[in-house]
């Protein structure tokens, strides 16, 4: 796959696509534009590429990155009746990672619904970064989606791929964004532009019922995410099982920051982070927030994976894990073993109880699964025992570099596959 780069401004379309050796060889002068003219260097702050698919006809990528190193996807061709995409896709990468961790996954969804969705690759809690906290990092994440938004006025609905912590953290920003119609104000201080927090207008409240940042939530997709944090038996595989390792992991989660007091939840003694996200508050409807949303789904390591265990990446009780010898893939999905749709016992969200959980590391976990099962999760399980690649499972479920975590390829098709659109 080619790929022609450039410094542009942004641009809502593209017209006729120029002939490519042309373009090639302006781009090397540093003079192309996205109509494949030539205009001279332009320093800009967002980074404009193009990246030639034909196995979708004459069409391109179009990747706009900012100076942070957030990047939005779409496919461009040359059409003026083109209708603009209307589904917007967050993807969110985990612990020190990247947006790039998402390149592969985000092609090959752009590839599948070219029509249909724009791609947003965040950034915004990369690398140490994501020692900072969940509650903190939502923040950002929230206050991305939103600026994300304002450049695409077309969308109207909104889903979410989360890589590991990034589930986490996704968790919280929809918390943060749920029924609300929020906008940044940008008043002029000096001017510069300055960011002055969230406005809302309570004559469209009604409006925005059940919606995220306006927006009608559609699919919450997590792989290998620790819902229900890493303290417990077997919750860290690195561990191996034994006690004293799984003590010792609780005291080096200090060298991650606040993220690891809350994925190890030693934030607060009576009722942790993650266990107030099982939940609804009155300030954050965390709960709420995933229950808006049409499908949610887990997709969990079986085994191999050292990082995330598969009761916590599944949300289940481990007498609850399906047996090894009862899973087996297919021609299709190998790596795919098993699969539970959502059920539902009852409508009513479970609220889970502090005073039961206090200081109680069972119960507190018991508390947690009750809650977010209460909300119905779609549970997909991925077994990488027959792959060369499985001792990275924990980024090969993700693909997050296809050269040495290829395997992961028919994961990724199965998202595309059961995505609702």
């Amino acid at each position: 796959m080619g790929s022609l780069e450039s410094e542009t401004p942004t641009s809502e379309t593209v017209g006729e696509m120029p002939n490519r050796g042309s373009v090639e060889n302006a781009e090397k002068r540093g003079e192309v534009d996205l109509n494949g003219t030539t205009n001279g260097p332009k320093k800009n702050r967002i980074r404009t590429a193009l990246f030639y698919l034909p196995r979708i006809g004459f069409r391109c990528f179009r990747v706009q990155r900012d100076e942070k190193g957030n990047f939005d996807m779409e496919v461009v061709d040359g059409s003026v009746d083109r209708r603009k995409p209307t589904h917007l896709l967050i993807m969110v990468n985990g612990l020190v990672g990247s947006a790039e961790d998402w390149k592969y996954a985000a092609a090959q969804f752009l590839k599948a619904y070219p029509e249909d969705i724009v791609v947003h690759c965040s950034k915004c809690n990369h690398s140490t970064l994501t020692f900072h906290g969940v509650d903190v990092m939502g923040g950002r994440l929230a206050e991305e989606i939103v600026s994300v938004i304002e450049r695409h006025p077309d969308v109207q609905k909104i889903s979410f791929l989360c890589h590991s912590l990034g589930g986490l953290i996704a968790r919280y920003a929809i918390a943060k964004l749920y029924e609300q119609d929020e906008r940044k104000e940008d008043v002029k201080v000096n001017g510069e532009c300055s960011n002055h927090g969230w406005s809302r207008d309570q004559s469209r409240k009604e409006e925005f019922k059940g919606k995220i940042a306006g927006l009608e939530p559609v699919n919450f997709i997590t792989c290998a995410t620790p819902h229900l944090g890493s303290r417990g038996h077997k919750q860290v595989p690195m561990c191996c099982g034994f006690y004293v390792l799984e003590k010792v992991a609780v005291c080096t989660s200090l060298f991650f920051g606040k993220t690891g007091r809350h994925l190890f939840l030693l934030d607060n003694r009576k009722c942790p982070l993650l266990l107030q996200m099982a939940g609804d508050r009155e300030d954050l409807k965390f709960l709420s927030a995933l229950q808006s949303f049409r499908r949610r789904v887990t997709y969990a390591n079986v085994r191999y994976d050292n990082v995330v265990g598969w009761s916590t990446s599944s949300i289940r009780r481990r007498k609850e894990l399906p047996k090894l010898k009862h899973l087996s893939g297919d021609s299709k999905y190998p790596y795919i073993v098993n699969v539970e749709t959502a059920k539902l016992s009852s409508s009513q969200l479970y609220v889970p109880s502090e005073a039961k959980a206090n200081g109680r590391k069972k119960i507190r976990l018991e508390e947690m699964i009750k809650g977010l099962s209460s909300v119905g999760w779609d549970r997909v399980d991925v077994d990488f025992h027959e792959s060369k690649q499985r001792h990275a499972a924990h980024l090969t479920i993700q693909v997050n570099r296809y050269s040495v975590n290829s395997d992961g390829v028919s994961v990724i098709q199965h998202m595309i596959d059961n995505f609702l659109l």
